[in-house]
């Protein structure tokens, strides 16, 4: 399973790396929202995407909108948000804008993290969705 981590704090970037490769992930890594952007347009297919909001250059808001409205890929890398905003309008926010799952990073340690994102895919909760189904009402 292949799972990208966008996330600007190096410390917090290398030990969920870490954490994902020990648990047999295949892992990419960017620091900010335009290499997130490049590495989910970039082709590689992506079984999730672990996204903080606050990051330089685009933010994950930003990244999240880029991500729903682009049509020149058929298949969609489902957006687990981690973040410190915990509030009900941002979390509300990153759902409209596609996430399919939202953790605050002080309510969830990294272990319990890898182990929902691998029973996530090993039960199919997520689902890659196909662009023309995302605005169906």
């Amino acid at each position: 399973m292949k799972v990208l981590i966008v996330e600007d704090e190096e410390i917090l970037l290398r030990v969920l790396e870490e954490e994902f490769k020990d648990e047999g992930f295949d892992v990419e890594t960017a620091r900010n929202g335009e290499q997130a952007i490049k590495a989910l347009k970039s082709g590689s297919k992506f079984d999730v995407a672990l996204l903080d909001l606050i990051l330089p250059i685009r933010d994950g808001f930003e990244v999240l909108d880029e991500m729903k409205n682009d049509h020149s890929n058929k298949y969609i890398t489902p957006i687990i948000v981690l973040s410190n905003l915990g509030n009900d309008e941002d979390i509300k926010k990153a759902f409209s804008l596609g996430a399919v799952d939202y953790f605050v990073k002080s309510q969830h340690p990294i272990a319990e993290v890898v182990e929902k994102v691998r029973e996530f895919l090993n039960k199919g909760s997520i689902q890659p969705r196909k662009k023309k189904t995302m605005h169906a009402k």
